[in-house]
């Protein structure tokens, strides 16, 4: 799934100076997403974070109602100057999220997107963990997804309260109907040349990645949900235990060139880094990544997991304006058995599986957390190119090979992905359809075999700006 590659140093300046203009302006989006694949029914093969095996040989057909998903998602914000004299301005910003089916349920769709909603039967008994809404009521959610105040001084700024953040390991995930995030305080200089330094508190947040601490039962919400970010009805949560440190650097002092380095300490969890490199010259495109984070807990796992873990990945490829876009890239996580890398969300703190997204370059478009899993390898090919001016035209095969740690041997969960997109803008309105091809060794498992069968996905995303 595609991310919406917004910077954390555009985050923080919005609102400080994007607005002295107009002083304040309204903003959002609406959203309708849909989703549909051909995994025999019973494994819920296709929904993110669900890998049930097939109980029974009843095969699953694409557009038939319980193979298929769909919600409905508005976001308003507001930002606005309040306060501007030569020393300092300060602005504030809010922003507000619905997420509802509009009753799709059980007559179009048997699944949702989002993991924000609640379902309950006409009795309200909690019907969250069913393998089918089969006549349950799904609830809408609504909560406040974005509160701040930001002051900038010269070339400083301070912005503290709910906000979206981009760092490479805690980030707002944008690839849903539904984002995450952060109630946190983030410091921002800029007064060193062609360098930004970043500092940051984050106190509490409301995506699924929050380490297996949030007070809901179920930290994923609605377990039908196609796209889960967000903890149940948007409630947010301490970050890991007792908050989070992170403090990065950006230097493009070669202009062709954006080194960027980060450190994480989530408290009693874990410390964590992340280098990366990105060349950018005369169309040629190059990257390199390397994190590891290392636990300061060894009991928060099983016995068996190790205290850290690392991955690098390498990236390659080429531009040509207005014509195509083309990217190879490799990324090999050790044998450790404890995952990292992903979206401080890809913990997973009772499995030595990731469930997060991941800033990798060989991140998949659709099956995240494949490609973090320990011991795996990966390759990614990507082409990007707009079609005659008719519409964009996207290609991305991923593949995620996993060595088993014990043996040695590849006998782990392996994922081989290809999608296909197609985009069109029509004014405000932006429209994307993908069809989706994966065969994981974890999802669709027939009643007979070990490993999960390929099938087909269809989905169809459709956005008004305003």
């Amino acid at each position: 799934m595609k991310f919406t590659k917004m910077s954390l140093v555009a985050a923080l300046l919005v609102g400080s100076s994007a607005f002295a203009v107009d002083n304040i302006k309204v903003s959002g989006d609406a959203n309708v997403f849909y989703g549909t694949n051909n995994a025999s029914q019973g494994s819920a093969a296709g929904y993110r974070g669900i890998s049930n095996a097939v109980t029974s040989a009843n095969k699953g057909s694409l557009f038939s109602k319980d193979n298929s998903a769909a919600d409905i998602g508005l976001n308003l914000n507001i930002t606005a100057d309040l306060a501007k004299n030569d020393y300092v301005s300060i602005s504030a910003g809010a922003g507000y999220t619905v997420l509802s089916t509009l009753g799709l349920e059980n007559n179009f769709v048997s699944n949702v997107w989002g993991a924000a909603h609640t379902a309950e039967t006409s009795s309200g008994a909690n019907y969250a963990n069913v393998g089918a809404f089969g006549g349950a009521r799904v609830n809408n959610a609504n909560w406040v997804n974005e509160a701040w105040v930001a002051a900038t001084a010269g070339k400083t700024t301070l912005k503290l309260g709910r906000m979206e953040l981009d760092t490479p390991l805690a980030f707002t995930e944008k690839w849903s109907i539904e984002k995450n995030t952060f109630d946190a305080v983030v410091a921002l200089n800029q007064d060193i040349p062609d360098t930004t330094l970043v500092a940051a508190w984050v106190g509490n947040g409301n995506g699924t990645e929050n380490l297996g601490q949030n007070k809901q039962s179920n930290v994923q919400g609605l377990n039908l949900a196609a796209g889960p970010v967000v903890n149940k009805n948007g409630e947010f949560a301490t970050y890991g235990t007792d908050g989070a440190y992170a403090a990065g650097i950006v230097n493009n002092s070669f202009k062709p060139l954006t080194v960027q380095a980060w450190y994480y300490n989530v408290l009693h969890v874990v410390d964590a880094y992340w280098l990366q490199a990105d060349l950018n010259m005369e169309g040629i495109l190059a990257g390199a990544q390397y994190t590891s984070g290392k636990l300061k807990d060894k009991g928060l796992g099983t016995a068996t997991q190790a205290d850290s873990d690392s991955v690098y990945a390498l990236m390659l490829g080429y531009e040509m304006k207005d014509t195509m876009t083309i990217k190879v890239a490799y990324s090999s996580v050790n044998d450790n058995t404890r995952s990292l890398n992903a979206n401080l969300g890809g913990f997973g703190f009772n499995t030595a599986t990731a469930t997060g997204a991941s800033k990798l370059y060989t991140e998949a478009w659709w099956n995240y957390g494949y490609v973090v899993n320990t011991n795996t390898d990966s390759w990614k090919v990507s082409l990007e190119s707009p079609v005659n001016g008719i519409f964009d035209l996207g290609v991305y095969y991923t593949q995620a090979d996993q060595t088993d740690t014990s043996t040695g041997v590849d006998t782990g969960i392996d994922m081989k992905e290809l999608t296909v997109t197609a985009g069109k803008s029509f004014g405000p309105l932006d429209a994307t359809l993908a069809y989706i091809r994966t065969k994981a060794d974890d999802l669709n498992i027939q009643p007979t075999d070990t490993k999960g069968k390929a099938f087909d996905a269809v989905q169809a995303y459709l956005t008004l700006n305003f």
